[in-house]
């Protein structure tokens, strides 16, 4: 499907809202993970509002694509994406990890139609989303299977299980994305268990890889694009973002990972009062580049 100018204007103006919502969802609930969803917040909006085949108004469509997100616990940045993709009332962003909502810490799967799976345990993705992808073949099914995945997640042993089984496979129909933003909960990711050569270990376990600006839409939408006319093996996309996207004090720490504006202040952050205010002002004028309508 093409990728025009003024659709990925549409799409990172479409961006920058999600972003502002899951500050929003964040700040109400008091407690959950920033810097993932604030990262991966341009490729889900890509993947919602021009790559899945899917129907926000038939969520169990037989044909749609499935999204499978592996690391759960960015799922505010799924559940702002469903909102503004019309899944349920934007509104309802604000109930995020409150006691009987549909908007669990992590995506419970039987609460809010949409969601394929439910996560919590990393590394647990790629297995589910390589069954699907086993399942939709042998059904004879044209769609495809996103699993999405954070690169700290790779630590766990069972995601190479699941590569390893998904290249004997040949999956053509599977297409991960690695949310390669170097950061986990406790540090670096390469100070904490080194990923590297990244590349070189999928390619040998028999997958396609490309690596991409996970913020540049066009380069994303090739890298889907050229995924899709792999036919003998299952591809991988290496999605480069930075953690905190769009909010200064938050970008590329890993302080982060798992604090929402208001409840951490970490050395040369902003006080816990201005975080919030901060944080949605550099969404609203991208960090000063436009005045806001706001202020």
């Amino acid at each position: 499907m093409h990728l025009h100018d003024d659709k990925i204007k549409y799409l990172e103006e479409m961006a920058n809202t999600i972003r502002q919502s899951i500050i929003d969802e964040l700040v109400e609930a008091g407690s959950g993970h920033s810097a993932g969803p604030l990262g991966m917040a341009d490729i889900f909006t890509l993947m919602y509002f021009h790559v899945l085949k899917h129907d926000p108004k038939n969520p169990a469509w037989e044909e749609r694509d499935r999204l499978v997100l592996s690391n759960g616990h960015i799922c505010p940045v799924q559940y702002a994406t469903m909102a503004h993709a019309g899944y349920f009332p934007i509104e309802e962003l604000k109930t995020l990890r409150k006691f009987g909502t549909r908007l669990q810490g992590h995506p419970h799967r039987t609460s809010l139609q949409g969601l394929e799976t439910t996560s919590g345990p990393l590394g647990s993705g790629l297995s589910q989303a390589v069954g699907m992808a086993i399942a939709s073949r042998m059904d004879g099914k044209k769609n495809y299977i996103y699993c999405l995945m954070s690169d700290g997640e790779l630590d766990a042993g069972q995601s190479w299980e699941a590569a390893m089984l998904a290249g004997r496979e040949k999956l053509w129909n599977l297409i991960a994305i690695i949310d390669r933003n170097n950061i986990q909960i406790d540090g670096v990711t390469e100070d904490v268990m080194p990923l590297e050569p990244l590349r070189a270990k999928f390619g040998a376990f028999g997958w396609h890889v490309i690596e991409a600006n996970g913020h540049d839409f066009m380069e994303m939408h090739m890298a889907i694009e050229q995924a899709k006319v792999v036919f003998e093996k299952p591809s991988v996309i290496i999605a480069h973002t930075i953690p905190g996207r769009g909010v200064s004090y938050m970008e590329r720490k890993f302080e982060w990972h798992g604090n929402p504006p208001g409840t951490i202040e970490p050395a040369g952050a902003p006080s816990k009062a201005e975080q919030t205010k901060i944080a949605l002002h550099d969404l609203r004028t991208l960090g000063g580049k436009i005045i806001s309508e706001h202020e």
